[in-house]
């Protein structure tokens, strides 16, 4: 439960008023003070009133239902932005995949049996006995096969075969996983295999100056308006990366599509916590980021279905013509609202949520004159930015320990999901076992903060993703049930860690400042 308690030194009946979460006592203690300024609780905020007994927000939510119909509805609503981001995060799995290849090979005779034959005598071998992707023969063997049409190769040639050329005639491709890749499309190996990895890292650049940017507006323009941005620009740019006709044109697509797609991650957030009650916070998000996981698993069945990446593109993005059509049911954030001095639009929402949730309340608690003192309460904290996440000593070491953690939690959750190989099994069994192991891990989460606290279990978490990786590269490659088997369990440690970090931040923050930190969150992104 959360509580108040009177202004520090002030007289009741004036001054101001402090938010407590459950585990807060009164009076505030030293550490309070340090971490929100003078006027505050142990971890909580604190504001103006025109008066002690004046109404504020979170009494509001109390009295229309913090938890009920209306809530779940929100969820679900909010559950396909959370959907289609892995689906769009992790489309370089699919998209950007590099089939095996080799270097394309003219006058190959129509009736050849034996292609290994033939690439023997044109193709090098790499030291694990592979043929090389990047070079052939200057001057091929003849093979032992008169119908082949070529005259016993001359001293000079024997001479000159042991020298290996770039491949001057573009490559051949194996389409037995993939017909299309972008790398295939655009021959993004050898000497250009780079740019196949700068698209992901431009993807989510756009995603770390995407949340910056509608962080800044959401608080000027309201949560809902620039959701429908987030949803309308992500479909035109996500259509014009699929219609892209060269490799510029695709790279600069894919990196507003991620700075539109950034969108979802500052915004949903608090469109959920500020409609739902202290208790309910911690069910609810672990509840949505199972849709999450939903996705990466959906992933892992559209990449098998369609093995285009254009199509593949192509079939990710249009479900955003669902969301558009959603904005329909979503629901401002009243206290934003209320911020803004629309205190009309606010009762609507307010009258709405109470009678989906089966409320009775009474006409003064939500009359125009009630509803206008909690938003004059309301405006009386000025608007936050980035800043207050290092105004004092305590918010300092806060912020800079999320950040540590969050960018571990990131450099192992996407450093593994972002590179399928070397687990013996295919790409789309490896997605979908990644997939299907974050649910139970979500689930074991939620046991241990309940019942463990926040802290021991991000810890934990941590410390199993550290081990179970670093006991992996112990392990002899020739064993690969075992270090596949650790891979999952480091799998499931890592996305433990992720979950427990995405619960833990918004709770460590004033609300006021609680949509910050989850730009903290895309800045590791964008760094990994």
């Amino acid at each position: 439960m959360s509580g108040e308690g009177p202004g520090l030194g002030q007289p009741p009946g004036v001054g101001f008023w402090c938010r407590l979460p459950s585990s807060a006592h009164w009076p505030p203690t030293p550490e309070s003070k340090d971490l929100y300024g003078e006027q505050a609780g142990p971890a909580g905020y604190c504001r103006g009133t025109a008066e002690l007994g004046s109404m504020h927000f979170e009494e509001l939510l109390d009295q229309v239902g913090g938890f009920g119909p209306f809530q779940l509805r929100n969820l679900v609503l909010m559950a396909l932005p959370r959907i289609l981001l892995p689906l769009h995060f992790l489309l370089p799995v699919f998209l950007a995949a590099v089939p095996s290849h080799h270097c394309a090979l003219s006058g190959v005779p129509a009736n050849i049996s034996h292609q290994d034959l033939w690439l023997e005598a044109h193709v090098p071998r790499e030291p694990d006995g592979t043929f090389s992707s990047c070079l052939r023969f200057a001057h091929p063997w003849a093979l032992p096969n008169s119908t082949l049409g070529r005259a016993p190769q001359s001293l000079g040639e024997l001479e000159g075969r042991a020298s290996a050329v770039p491949c001057s005639e573009g490559w051949e491709y194996d389409s037995s996983e993939f017909s299309s890749t972008i790398a295939t499309e655009w021959n993004l190996v050898c000497e250009h295999k780079g740019l196949n990895k700068v698209t992901s890292t431009l993807f989510f650049i756009g995603v770390l100056v995407g949340a910056v940017i509608f962080g800044y507006l959401s608080d000027r323009f309201g949560r809902r308006r620039l959701l429908l941005v987030a949803y309308v620009s992500s479909l035109v740019l996500g259509l014009a990366s699929v219609a892209s006709v060269n490799y510029i044109m695709f790279a600069i697509t894919r990196t507003f599509t991620g700075l539109a797609l950034a969108g979802f991650t500052v915004i949903v957030l608090p469109l959920e916590l500020e409609w739902l009650d202290v208790e309910h916070r911690t069910v609810a998000g672990v509840l949505s980021t199972i849709f999450w996981s939903g996705g990466v698993t959906l992933l892992a069945l559209v990449g098998y279905l369609i093995r285009d990446w254009r199509w593949l593109l192509l079939a990710v993005t249009l479900p955003l013509v669902l969301g558009i059509i959603s904005i329909w049911w979503v629901p401002e954030s009243a206290r934003w609202l209320l911020t803004q001095g629309r205190v009309q639009e606010a009762q609507s929402y307010l009258l709405h949520c109470a009678r989906l949730n089966g409320r009775s309340v009474g006409e003064d608690s939500l009359s125009m004159e009630a509803l206008s003192k909690v938003a004059a309460a309301e405006r009386v904290v000025r608007r936050p930015s980035y800043l207050d996440l290092f105004r004092t000593p305590r918010l300092r070491h806060i912020s800079l320990c999320c950040m540590m953690v969050w960018f571990g939690v990131n450099f192992s959750y996407y450093g593994l999901t972002l590179d399928l190989s070397g687990l013996g099994l295919t790409v789309y069994q490896t997605q979908l076992l990644f997939g299907a192991v974050e649910v139970p891990s979500k689930l074991v989460v939620y046991l241990l903060v309940r019942y463990v606290g926040r802290r021991p279990t991000e810890v934990g978490m941590l410390v199993g993703a550290a081990l179970t990786f670093g006991v992996r590269l112990l392990v002899p490659s020739e064993t690969k049930s075992w270090r596949t088997a650790l891979t999952v369990i480091g799998k499931a440690f890592s996305e433990a860690s992720f979950t427990t970090a995405y619960l833990f931040t918004s709770e460590l923050y004033p609300t006021v400042l609680s949509a910050l930190p989850s730009v903290q969150e895309e800045e590791m992104q964008a760094q990994n």
